[in-house]
């Protein structure tokens, strides 16, 4: 697969762009128009392709518009439809987090579809593809989380799952790693009970920890020192026993180190994945990305099943806590720029020059 960084044209080449054309293959900033209908499309436009002598490539869309082509509603190269369902979408999840936080009945998909004045069907999949999940699974991940932040608070758990809105607790109970990566009872004590073995070592990108449970790795954090990492890993387990390195943990992060020096294939570690369900969908198929490709993050959105679940998507980018194994680094702009990274752009420029990726940081 070729880096998506090296779709971007600085120099038009009109014969590459017509034979990306033909292979509906996306070209980060550029766009054609189609003299015989008027409108402007997005490389990659699903859209049958037209006749050669028809075509016109353009570096925006607005040059198009200027010169009176308008938008094709297919492919919405203006990205105007997108942030008008993108808006839909954060207001039904707006009114779902506040009938929670009041302790109210959730509103129906027809009531939700009704405020965003589209039919119950065309919302469900508007929803699914710009959140990457259902309503119904959206507010079970609301219940989730209000949850968790119940039991991190020391809530009693009878109390925190009336307040998250479940009706049975014995449901919580049988559920509760998929809800919350951990039993209920092991989340209201932040995750007292476990213990985490923390190795440290001294990287070409700076010091780097490594973290293991009975499970697997539970994260792989880069930081400014020992002292910060450390901190950023209480964070997350507030109530864990947190010990030095034993046998594995020491084997763990010598092979990230010794990755460091040279990605050249997955790092493959086991794993202690702690996040929801979609969440780890996204880190599994962070997984599929081999080192020196790059995907954005639409085009992992689609891989997923949901053309319009970029942000979604990004946002699950944003939260996983295991760099390296679960290569979010891979992930991209659309147009070939680098976008937030936990641990810095500047690592993850870093890391995709030593993976042989060709994206730079704008």
């Amino acid at each position: 697969m070729r880096d998506t960084a090296e779709l971007t044209i600085s120099h038009p080449d009109e014969e590459a762009l017509w034979q990306s054309l033909l292979r509906r293959e996306a070209v980060p900033g550029w766009f054609y128009g189609v003299t015989s209908q008027r409108i402007v499309c997005r490389l990659g436009c699903p859209a049958r392709p037209p006749l050669r002598r028809h075509v016109r490539f353009f570096p925006g869309v607005a040059e198009a518009v200027g010169e009176g082509f308008r938008p094709c509603r297919r492919c919405d190269p203006d990205g105007a439809r997108a942030a008008i369902h993108a808006g839909a979408v954060r207001m039904a999840c707006a009114a779902m987090e506040a009938a929670i936080e009041a302790g109210e009945d959730l509103p129906s998909l027809a009531d939700l579809a009704a405020r965003a004045g589209y039919a119950r069907h065309h919302f469900l999949r508007l929803f699914r593809e710009v959140a990457g999940l259902t309503p119904h699974a959206y507010a079970a991940a609301l219940r989730a989380r209000r949850l968790g932040q119940a039991l991190a608070e020391g809530e009693r758990v009878v109390d925190a799952v009336i307040g998250a809105g479940f009706s049975s607790e014995s449901r919580v109970y049988e559920d509760g790693a998929r809800l919350l990566g951990m039993t209920p009872g092991t989340a209201r004590r932040g995750g007292a009970g476990e213990v985490i073995r923390t190795a440290f070592g001294e990287s070409a990108l700076g010091p780097v920890m490594v973290g293991l449970t009975a499970r697997g790795v539970c994260a792989i954090e880069f930081g400014e020192d020992e002292a910060a990492l450390r901190r950023s890993l209480a964070a997350r387990f507030p109530q864990a026993r947190i010990e030095p390195a034993d046998e594995a943990a020491q084997g763990a992060v010598a092979r990230v180190l010794e990755w460091v020096r040279e990605p050249r294939a997955a790092l493959d570690l086991p794993l202690d994945l702690r996040g929801t369900a979609f969440q780890k969908r996204v880190w599994e198929a962070l997984r599929s990305i081999p080192p020196g490709d790059t995907l954005d993050y639409a085009e992992l959105a689609t891989r997923l099943g949901m053309p319009r679940g970029a942000r979604a998507v990004a946002r699950a980018c944003a939260s996983n806590g295991i760099a390296l194994a679960v290569p979010c680094h891979r992930v991209i702009g659309r147009d070939g720029a680098l976008r937030g990274y936990r641990w810095g752009l500047e690592r993850k420029a870093a890391l995709l020059a030593r993976e042989g990726g060709t994206a730079t940081a704008k």
